[in-house]
This record gives structure tokens, C-alpha cells and sequence, in this order.
């Protein structure tokens, strides 16, 4: 069992930067793929980005590339959303959640966060 805490959510203007962390509470993060998938008000759960379990392979929605970066550190069990370029479509809650591979999935991950809070200001 994997505990996943996000942070780093917050409120912040069109255009500006956050980063955030999704900390694990076990050594066996590094046997997992992570993924960050948000949630809008009133709309469905959308994949943003996801890592393989040795940083080597990164997806992400069309809709973050080039905007969106995310990494991993093993040896911190954490793993990090940089959000660059932000706009109010980016707007959600964001969860961290881990599987045992990376994908373009929404759905199906072994372990969820409870997720954290964007808010982009036009």
C-alpha cells in the first residue's frame, strides 16, 4: 500500500508557473509509474502527464505539452508537476496517482492522492 500526498496547488494568473509535488510514503514508489490526471468542476477525469518507473519515458495530453514537465525522484519517493504557461482551462484538482506502467489512462491506477487544488485567474 502507497500513501500519495500532492501539494503545491494554489491560486495563480494566466500565464504564471506552479510545481507540483506528489510525495509517496513507501520505498516501492520507485517499483511504480506515476501519472498526474485532473479533474475540472463538472467535467470527466483527464490525463495530463505520466513517467515510467525510471524517469526514462514521459507521456503527456496534447493540451500540456510543451507547458507541462514532469519528473520524478526516486530517492525522494516524490514526484513533480512543473506548470508553465498556465491558463484557465488549466484549471482542476490534480491528483498524483501511481500504476505499475505508464500510460495515457485516466482510469485504472493501483493508488490515488486525494489531490490538490489549481486555480488559473484570467
Amino acid at each position: 500500500q502507497i500513501r500519495l500526498v500532492e501539494s503545491g496547488g494554489g491560486l495563480v494568473q494566466s500565464g504564471g508557473s506552479l510545481r507540483l509535488s506528489c510525495v509517496a510514503s513507501e520505498r516501492t514508489f520507485s517499483t511504480y509509474a506515476l501519472s498526474w490526471i485532473r479533474q475540472a468542476p463538472g467535467k470527466e477525469r483527464e490525463f495530463v502527464a505520466s513517467i515510467s518507473r525510471s524517469g526514462v519515458l514521459k507521456y503527456y495530453a496534447d493540451s500540456v505539452k510543451g507547458r507541462f514537465t514532469i519528473s520524478r525522484d526516486n530517492a525522494e519517493n516524490t514526484s513533480y508537476l512543473q506548470m508553465n504557461s498556465l491558463k484557465p482551462e488549466d484549471t482542476a484538482v490534480y491528483y498524483c496517482a501511481a500504476a505499475l506502467r505508464a500510460s495515457t489512462a485516466s482510469e485504472g491506477m493501483n493508488y490515488w492522492g486525494k489531490g490538490t487544488l489549481v486555480t488559473v485567474s484570467s
